[in-house]
C-alpha cells in the first residue's frame, strides 16, 4: 500500500528552517546550513541535473529516501513565495527553476486557488485548497501505488502528524543550533517506532515508523 513519507534535515534544535525567512534567505538564517551534508552528494547533483559530487556513508540514505515517489505535497510556505497571499499572475514557480526535482505530480497546500502549473522534467504542480485530507487524496491517486513524500515545511509536517495520517518519518539530524524558526512538532504526537540509525558524515539519520493508536 502507498505510504506517506517525509525526510527531512533538521537541527539538534528541532527546526528545520532558520529565523527570518525572507525572500533573499528563503531558509532563514542558518538555514542553509542544515542541508550541506546532502548538496555535496554526487546523487543530489544527479537528482538536480548537475555533475560533480561525492559518495559517502549518506549516499544509500539519500537514494533510499528519495526511491518509489509518485507523488509529493508541500506547503504553501514551501513552495512560496515568502509572505503567501494571493497569486500575483502566474509568474511565481517555485524557488527551483523550470526544471523542479521532483518528477512528479506535486500537490501544494495553499488557501489560493490557482490553475495547475506544468514544468519541465514531469513536475506539475497542483494546488489544493481544501485541506491536507484533499491533498494525500488527490497525490495517493496520481501516485498510482508508488509513496507520496512529504516534503514541509514544519507547519504542514506537524498537522499531517497531529493527523495521524503521516506513515514514516525520517530526520537528518545536523549538530547546529539555530534558535529558532519553523519546528515539525505542534505538541505531543503520535508514538513513533525506530526502523534504524545511521551514522553519516556530519549528520545522524534517524529514521521512524509512525504508529497509530494515541500520544507518545
Amino acid at each position: 500500500m502507498s505510504k506517506l513519507r517525509c525526510h527531512i534535515s533538521i537541527s539538534l534544535d528541532g527546526y528545520v528552517a532558520g529565523p527570518d525567512q525572507s525572500a533573499e534567505n528563503p531558509l532563514g538564517v542558518g538555514g542553509e546550513e542544515l542541508h550541506d551534508w546532502v548538496t555535496k552528494l554526487a546523487a543530489f547533483q544527479e537528482a538536480h541535473g548537475h555533475t560533480g559530487g561525492t559518495a559517502n556513508a549518506d549516499t544509500p540514505v539519500f537514494e533510499e529516501a528519495n526511491a518509489n515517489i509518485g507523488a509529493a505535497i508541500m506547503g504553501r510556505g514551501m513552495f512560496g513565495p515568502i509572505g503567501g497571499g494571493p497569486w500575483d499572475g502566474d509568474e511565481w514557480t517555485g524557488w527551483w527553476g523550470d526544471d523542479p526535482p521532483y518528477h512528479c505530480p506535486v500537490y501544494v497546500l495553499t488557501h489560493h486557488r490557482r490553475d495547475p502549473v506544468e514544468m519541465a522534467g514531469g513536475t506539475t504542480y497542483h494546488f489544493v485548497t481544501d485541506g491536507i485530507e484533499s491533498a494525500l487524496a488527490q497525490a495517493r491517486d496520481a501516485a498510482g501505488g508508488k509513496d507520496v513524500m512529504l516534503w514541509g515545511g514544519g507547519q504542514v509536517i506537524a498537522q499531517y502528524l497531529d493527523a495521524g495520517l503521516l506513515d514514516e518519518l525520517e530526520f537528518h539530524v545536523v549538530p547546529l543550533l539555530l534558535g529558532g524558526g519553523s519546528r515539525p512538532f505542534a505538541g505531543a504526537g503520535p508514538r513513533l517506532e525506530q526502523v534504524r540509525v545511521v551514522e553519516g558524515n556530519g549528520v545522524a539519520h534517524l529514521k521512524y515508523r509512525v504508529l497509530a493508536g494515541g500520544a507518545a
